[in-house]
């Protein structure tokens, strides 16, 4: 299977110093929502398919997908596939963004099936309850510290947009990712703890990449959309996030 590519700076820069030259975009944006209890919660999930605890934490991620005040995302890591199979979604590109969570934190918990919600919170993937008293938690927090953005497309072109930092985010930095997925898949798993089972995932992070840094000022960031839609990726989804891979201060997800 192909590993994720990374985009270069070169790339980025240029895009950026384009941005000016532009047609103006439709005004067909996806809005990550203004008001507290309309933005999004993002959900990450770290899976595998090597791993016999995790199918119910799929299946759970799908379900949570289909709810608009939510933006789930998939990523298959591949330190299970010792197990017997090799994850046919899975790059260690997914498995380092689940060890730098980690790192942040401060912790060493890095497992399967793990949600992250919004940057924030980490909790076993299958643990229904839990995960939705901390959606519901993110959903109470004010608009102090989230940033509305907004995702379109265009021409070939991808563009995000992003507002200032409120008044409680002034003189922080943020890095602003840009991923991309496939909607739906379903695998068959042949060896390996879950042999005979077939799979379905949703929502899966086919690349991510940080495609600039947001200083508190509005930002209108344009990207090519080749560099990005890999792997048959079908849709699109921008991140900001604090200090990497701290707490997640806005989102947006482009409307196919």
């Amino acid at each position: 299977m192909k590993r994720a590519h990374t985009i270069s700076r070169r790339t980025l820069l240029g895009s950026l110093a384009a941005t000016g030259l532009l047609p103006a975009f439709a005004q067909a944006e996806m809005h990550g929502g203004h008001g507290a209890r309309n933005r999004l919660v993002v959900v990450e999930l770290f899976t595998s398919q090597g791993c016999n605890a995790c199918p119910p934490a799929d299946a759970f991620m799908i379900e949570l997908s289909h709810r608009p005040d939510i933006l789930g995302l998939t990523y298959n890591v591949d330190y299970w596939d010792y197990l017997g199979w090799r994850d046919t979604l899975g790059s260690p590109d997914f498995t380092r963004r689940q060890q730098r969570y980690a790192a942040y934190r401060g912790d060493s918990r890095v497992y399967t099936p793990q949600m992250i919600i919004n940057g924030r919170h980490h909790v076993i993937g299958n643990r229904k309850k839990k995960v939705l008293q901390l959606i519901e938690k993110e959903k109470q927090q004010g608009d102090c510290r989230h940033v509305p953005m907004t995702l379109s497309e265009k021409g070939g072109m991808l563009r995000v947009k992003t507002a200032g930092a409120p008044d409680k985010l002034k003189g922080r930095e943020a890095t602003l990712w840009v991923v991309t997925a496939l909607k739906e898949v379903e695998v068959e798993i042949a060896r390996g703890e879950n042999r005979g089972r077939k799979l379905r995932y949703c929502n899966v992070v086919r690349k991510i990449v940080p495609a600039a840094m947001w200083h508190g000022e509005p930002l209108d960031l344009t990207l090519p959309r080749s560099e990005l839609f890999i792997d048959g990726a079908q849709t699109c989804a921008a991140l900001l996030q604090l200090d990497e891979h701290g707490p997640i201060i806005g989102a947006a997800r482009l409307r196919m």
